[in-house]
């Protein structure tokens, strides 16, 4: 089949697009026809994308409506995937070309005005949907300006419900986590147009499984912004009695924060900041650590790079937020924490240090769900049939 691809970017940035490059990468293998709609470039990793989407269209200076009639009518695809977009002109303009629409829910962009569905200073989870209370007692609609000039932007409550609305629209919403699903139902969207296909990462069998040295590292890997909770971490960390090294994979806007929680914590000797790993580069990583933590605060739609660290043998420390129980079993894979219970957080990873016998069998466990559960061919496989419906029943005339 022939797929048009359509995201708000263009080259690496974050999950959204090593999700989108894994996916067109392998369908592409497949022998399905790709193209790509996107917008502007990020300045990382083009080249993978040039080399995989050989046929190309960019949201440039003409409105978003020509450019998407221009890359339906030159492609011609069966089907068109929708990723991260918030310009309502090119989801109107995609609505109306007549090809099937399915959209990947990467995150809470599409029905939160904050985009990521806990408040800012309480970090408090929300769990209503896209309402009035959205403006008050919430105050979204006013934002942080992260683009230079005023500090604060206005975001408007009644384009987030037209946006919602269009959204509805579509014949398929992907999601990757019942919790995910429950935030479009709770928004409004009819059950039988979600599915959920978790977006998995690509994994070889053959890796190795993790030391568990007496190194005690613990490893943390993902952006270094305040949803994800590295100063949270840093706060239990700081109550673990046991020897450790932690090694902090990743960067963001809230690393020098947490660096200097780091020192103020006395814990810069045993917490090193590597900034960001390529990703071939991170198994050295995982294959040398005995714990993977995951601190994350906001409701995290999947939360993959934990089953990543699962794939090495790795029990997993998270906090019980968003999708991650669908993932990780508390005392069989792991442990899952109360949200924010720092003490908590800091007695469970000692223990999985201090007992390093418990911490290879729940790791080996969860290497066992993350390879019989959470499989990447099975992945593309529910995407394909998926597409492959969407296709059958636009071309079935109806009575």
């Amino acid at each position: 089949m022939k797929m048009l691809f359509v995201h708000e970017r263009f080259g690496a940035f974050a999950g959204a697009e090593v999700n989108v490059l894994l996916t067109a990468d392998e369908l592409k293998r497949r022998g399905h026809a790709l193209a790509l709609l996107h917008g502007p470039p990020t300045g990382k990793s083009e080249e993978a994308w040039r080399e995989l989407f050989s046929i190309r269209f960019a949201f440039g200076e003409q409105p978003s409506a020509q450019a998407v009639a221009e890359a339906v009518q030159q492609f011609s695809p069966d089907c068109i995937y929708v990723h991260k977009l918030a310009d309502l002109g090119a989801v109107e303009a995609l609505l109306g070309c007549g090809r099937p629409l399915a959209r990947m829910v990467h995150d809470h962009d599409l029905y939160c005005m904050r985009s990521y569905k806990y408040h800012p200073l309480t970090r408090e989870i929300c769990r209503r949907p896209a309402s009035l209370a959205c403006i008050f007692p919430c105050g979204a609609v006013l934002a942080r300006n992260r683009g230079g000039g005023l500090p604060f932007k206005w975001v408007s409550y009644a384009a987030k419900k037209k946006e919602i609305a269009l959204n509805r629209r579509f014949q398929r919403m992907v999601v990757a986590t019942d919790y995910m699903r429950e935030e479009l139902l709770r928004n409004g969207f009819a059950r039988e147009r979600i599915e959920i296909h978790s977006p998995v990462p690509r994994f070889d069998e053959a890796r190795e499984t993790a030391s568990f040295s007496e190194r005690n590292l613990i490893v943390f890997a993902g952006q270094i912004i305040r949803g994800k909770g590295v100063d949270v971490l840093l706060e239990a960390l700081a109550l673990v009695k046991q020897p450790f090294e932690c090694v902090i994979l990743g960067d963001g806007g809230h690393r020098a924060a947490c660096e200097e929680l780091s020192r103020r914590l006395g814990l810069e000797s045993r917490v090193k900041f590597k900034g960001y790993i390529p990703p071939a580069e991170m198994a050295a990583f995982y294959l040398d650590a005995s714990v993977a933590v995951v601190s994350s605060v906001w409701p995290e739609p999947f939360g993959a790079v934990g089953l990543e660290a699962m794939r090495y043998g790795l029990p997993v420390v998270a906090f019980d937020a968003g999708g991650i129980r669908e993932w990780l079993a508390d005392g069989k894979t792991g442990f899952l924490v109360p949200w924010m219970d720092r003490a908590m957080f800091a007695e469970r990873v000692e223990q999985l240090l201090e007992y390093k016998k418990v911490a290879r069998q729940l790791g080996a466990q969860g290497r066992e769900v993350a390879r019989e559960n959470f499989s990447f061919a099975k992945y593309i496989d529910g995407l394909e049939v998926m597409f492959g419906k969407l296709i059958h029943g636009a071309k079935t005339p109806t009575t």
